[in-house]
């Protein structure tokens, strides 16, 4: 909000300059974007947050310096002449959705003149960055920046039988607003009819309709000054994609107790400016009219909280100039720094968010100064304390980042187009209610959309050897029932090995994704690795039409037997639709079943001796058809049962000359070691003659001559 430093003037007798006052203003929780000096002197840039509607008004601005510099604040008590003739008499209200707006007033000013509004007046407008329209319109933007309370004027003859009616918008409902748009309603907002309430004129704390605007040929006057559910034009604000100056004040939520005297100040100044006769009284309907709340600050909190002291003087004057009116109620109220010394608070209109003891002891602290604190930790009631799985992701994530990858955090609202390519056929997606953007509708059904984004935008910007890894969520329908699933995604591209001095660059693979998934693994007791079709076809839970992997360079995860995902390269389809020139490879797996795992391993680790005697190491060179897998390899030499088997590993692979078409060669390295005594070469030949043997009447597999 622009705060034009002359008009603070009207309301607090500040000397300080233009730049003092907004330093002290920022140090007291205004924020402040800059001072500007113009042609209308000098105005304050204030950042106004979303919890101080009060401040949204040059009297709320000018109520924060009483505060602050300890001087008082100039009442506004607006005394408007008033004819013989009643407004209530010329002017009927009805609320019939008390709900959406908790009060509503009207005046009634006949045989004004519309014209230019005085230089004055329109420099202030300048000044606050709003264009001035006429004097009767301008006033209501006046009275709105002086008072932080919106209002709007009809031309009362346009009003159907002088009769405003307001209640909830029919089911495509429309009206032409004053910026000249045709909007259509949502059976949730509030809107303002007239006569029988089969028109609607208006919406309710938003914007006027065009029918009823005032205009240069208007004689009489309908002034309403209302209140509305904060919630309510929210809601509606985000339906109608339409922001305005009167939105963002009952937004946030303004006084109730301020729609009279903003109304009676706007009277005041309309006849200063256009003449007419106001009729008596005001037509003032307030369903919603609540009993200020109690509150209690006591020393002994505020020392807690902040750590020192303030002086009684100082507490009373801080919280009476915000509005408070604080009363001494504790049984040594004439003892100067008693600890026992309580307040009692009676929270104002304009200040709805101070509801607790802390919010009083914030205020107290705030117009003191915090920078009067000394610097303390405070005393903790309980111990900090870790989450359940904050070791298992430590360890997850050091592992990952140990193997060069990189962590990320994406935002997980996306385009549903690019969901789709990515998320199973049997996976409902999670829409959102009103999206930010077209381009962020529904949240993320698996975390490979916002994972494939992030390496397109890398390699877009000319990063060609990208690892990235992302801890995050996953979130889907079941029904009405949402589901939010913990995730690790993996992705990667580029390059494995940079070319140097010793060794030439390597393309990153298949191969290096699974095997720095393999060392994730180990954390856990090992994955197990399975085709994607022999997995989908025997788990009946198993995702289905995940079809964004390489049909021959992807494998689905399992933990102890319970599926965990799937991994692989991008098929070359969806690369090309997203433009990745180089092959991705991606992964992603359900992370709370290696936790699990990790934490569990950890409990039953027990202490072991090491081995006493030799290992012994035995190389199989096994020439294998296309589509055998080494896992089949390890179950088969697993299912001997021989207990002196320690490791198992594949050391080479071969295609190529010397191998006939449709086999390749795989040399296993076998490690016996036994903790009981050394093993000979007839235990040896014996094992390896059982380990050819089932190879080869399982497998089909051939030894070859080394």
């Amino acid at each position: 909000m622009k705060v034009v430093y002359s008009w603070l003037k009207d309301f607090v007798d500040v000397t300080a300059s233009p730049d003092d006052l907004a330093s002290r203003l920022a140090l007291s929780g205004t924020n402040i974007g800059g001072v500007e000096k113009g042609a209308h002197g000098s105005v304050i840039d204030a950042e106004v947050s979303s919890n101080r509607p009060d401040c949204l008004g040059h009297y709320g601005i000018a109520r924060e310096i009483s505060a602050v510099y300890k001087l008082p604040v100039k009442p506004i008590s607006p005394k408007p002449a008033e004819g013989s003739a009643k407004a209530s008499d010329a002017v009927g209200v009805e609320i019939e959705a008390p709900e959406l707006c908790g009060r509503f007033t009207a005046r009634v000013i006949r045989g004004v003149k519309i014209q230019p509004s005085p230089p004055w007046l329109r420099e202030r407008l300048e000044a606050s960055g709003v264009a001035s329209i006429s004097n009767v319109v301008d006033v209501s933007n006046y009275v709105m920046l002086e008072l932080g309370h919106p209002l709007h004027a009809f031309d009362y003859d346009k009003v159907r039988d002088h009769r405003i009616v307001v209640r909830k918008a029919k089911p495509g409902e429309k009206i032409h607003t004053l910026d000249g748009i045709e909007r259509t309603f949502d059976p949730a907002i509030c809107v303002i009819a007239d006569g029988d309430g089969s028109r609607a004129v208006g919406i309710g704390g938003i914007m006027g309709g065009a029918e009823t605007e005032i205009s240069f040929s208007t004689k009489n006057v309908l002034i309403e000054c209302a209140w509305f559910d904060p919630i309510a034009i929210r809601r509606a604000t985000r339906t109608l994609k339409l922001h305005t100056e009167a939105s963002t004040r009952f937004g946030r939520g303004a006084d109730p107790q301020m729609a009279e005297l903003a109304s009676r100040r706007a009277a005041e100044l309309i006849l200063q400016l256009a003449g007419g006769e106001l009729l008596a009284g005001v037509v003032d309907i307030y369903p919603g009219k609540r009993a200020p709340k109690k509150m209690v600050l006591t020393r002994a909190e505020l020392l807690r909280v902040m750590g020192a002291d303030v002086p009684d003087k100082q507490i009373e004057a801080s919280l009476g100039a915000l509005g408070f009116s604080p009363v001494r109620i504790d049984q040594n109220r004439g003892t100067e720094g008693s600890l026992l010394a309580t307040w009692e608070c009676t929270q104002p209109s304009w200040r709805a968010e101070v509801e607790r003891e802390i919010d009083l002891i914030e205020e107290v602290a705030r117009i003191y100064g915090l920078d009067k604190f000394p610097p303390r930790f405070p005393v903790s009631r309980q111990g900090a304390a870790r989450l359940p799985n904050y070791e298992a992701e430590t360890r997850v994530r050091e592992r990952l980042i140990g193997l060069g990858y990189h962590e990320i955090m994406t935002i997980p609202h996306v385009a549903e187009e690019r969901d789709a390519l990515f998320r199973p056929a049997n996976a409902q997606p999670a829409g959102l209610a009103n999206p930010l953007s077209e381009e962020a509708g529904v949240l993320r059904s698996t975390g490979l959309v916002t994972m494939a984004a992030a390496l397109e935008w890398n390699l877009n910007h000319g990063q060609r050897n990208v690892r990235l890894f992302e801890i995050g969520s996953q979130y889907r329908l079941n029904g009405n029932k949402s589901i939010e699933t913990r995730v690790l995604t993996v992705g990667a591209t580029g390059e494995a090995r940079e070319k140097d001095l010793y060794d030439t660059a390597r393309a990153y693979s298949f191969a290096d994704l699974k095997g720095d998934l393999d060392s994730i693994g180990e954390l856990a007791g090992g994955f197990q690795w399975n085709t994607r079709e022999a997995t989908t076809a025997s788990h009946a839970s198993a995702p289905i039409g995940t079809d964004w992997p390489h049909v021959a360079r992807s494998g689905r995860l399992a933990l102890a037997g319970e599926d965990l995902g799937d991994a692989g390269q991008l098929a070359r389809r969806l690369a090309d639709r997203l433009k990745l020139r180089q092959d991705v490879f991606l992964a992603e797996l359900r992370i709370e079943p290696v936790y699990a795992a990790i934490r569990d391993l950890k409990d039953s680790r027990r202490y072991e001796a090491l081995p006493r005697f030799p290992a012994v190491e035995r190389d199989f060179s096994l020439l294998l058809a296309d589509g055998t897998h080494f896992s089949d390899v390890t179950k088969t030499i697993r299912s001997l049962g021989i207990a002196e088997i320690a490791s198992i590993e594949a050391s080479d692979l071969f295609r190529g000359k010397n191998v006939p078409a449709g086999k390749y060669s795989l040399l296993v390295r076998v490690k016996f070691q036994s903790r009981e005594a050394t093993l000979t070469d007839a235990h040896i030949t014996d094992f390896s003659a059982r380990i050819v043997a089932a190879v080869e009447k399982q497998l089909a597999a051939q030894l070859r001559a080394s």
